[in-house]
Parts: structure tokens; sequence; C-alpha cells
């Protein structure tokens, strides 16, 4: 890697990025609101966006549980960690079947 490319990583570091994840909330409503105006993409679809929110719900939860009772942030509790991370892996798996579904209703029409 080019020193630039360092520099900029070691610069973009410098700063908390928990305003940039706060206000992240605002494009992601907008795009849920329009998703579900498409009338093409399935519940499945649709559901597995939504458990995203879920997800940031259920991490920032455990992140203050963690710190209040272990003193220490999420990452460094393995078991609530991986608690969290399922409800992220359990809304990739809705959207992956979500989309094999719709896949499938192409390839039915097109035959």
């Amino acid at each position: 890697m080019n020193d630039f490319f360092l520099n900029f990583i070691e610069y973009l570091a410098q700063f908390d990025n928990t305003a940039l994840f706060a206000v992240s909330i605002f494009p992601y409503s907008i795009f849920l609101f329009y998703l579900y105006k498409i009338k093409f993409f399935n519940k499945f679809i649709k559901t597995g966006y939504s458990l995203t929110v879920f997800f940031v719900l259920i991490t920032i939860l455990l992140s203050l549980y963690s710190l209040n009772n272990y003193g220490k942030p999420l990452v460094e509790i393995d078991f609530l960690h991986g608690f969290a991370e399922f409800f992220l892996t359990l809304s990739d798996f809705v959207i992956l079947v979500g989309f094999i579904n719709l896949l499938k209703q192409l390839e039915v029409k097109n035959s």
C-alpha cells in the first residue's frame, strides 16, 4: 500500500464515528420507505432489510449491557457479541431467501 492511503486511514481513525452511525438511520429509513413501496420485491426481502434495524437495536442494547455489567465494550464479551451478530446473520439469511424466491418466480415467468 502506498503512504497516502495509510496516512488517510490514520487520519480517519482519529475521528469518533458514533455520530455518523447515529445519522445513518435517516438514509436507511428512506431506503426502507421506498423499498416497501416497490411491489416487485417479496415480503422476505422487505422483512430481511427491516430486521437489520432490529440488529442495530439489539447491538445498542447489548453494548450498554456489556458496558454497565462487565465494564468492557461489546466486542470484548464474546457471547454477547455473538448473540448480537446472530441477528445480522438472521437478517442476511431472510434477504437471501427472499432473493432466491424472487429468482425462482422470474424463472417460472420466463419459461
